[in-house]
């Protein structure tokens, strides 16, 4: 299992403590720190979309120029993703095929509970 984001998040916190509490083994990638492959991001957002890789909740979505905001599609949503990967919803997981991203306690459960 891989577990992508950015070390002082929050959520990201919340995972990587729930996934220590659980004994589940993961490997940490930073966004920050370590950066964010171009062939990763295009195989996520063939994975699960753009659009669930976008978090349009976030203080770097609301700095962004209305004009980007309002005309956001595929190319620039990727381009905007590899040059600020804090606008990427986290945290993001691999597991086995499978790519996810957010947490929540429950569903975390269910999903590795044999990982």
């Amino acid at each position: 299992m891989k577990l992508y984001g950015i070390r002082n998040c929050d959520t990201v916190k919340k995972a990587r403590k729930w996934l220590d509490e659980q004994g589940i083994d993961y490997e940490f990638h930073d966004f920050k720190k370590d950066g964010l492959d171009e062939a990763q991001l295009s195989r996520w957002e063939a994975t699960i979309g753009w659009e669930s890789l976008l978090n349009r909740r976030g203080t770097t979505w609301r700095k962004l120029p209305d004009d980007v905001r309002d005309t956001i599609g595929a190319q620039s949503a990727h381009d905007i993703m590899l040059e600020n990967p804090s606008i990427i919803k986290r945290p993001v997981v691999e597991h086995g095929n499978t790519v996810s991203v957010g947490f929540k306690a429950d569903d975390w459960a269910k999903q590795f509970s044999n990982a």
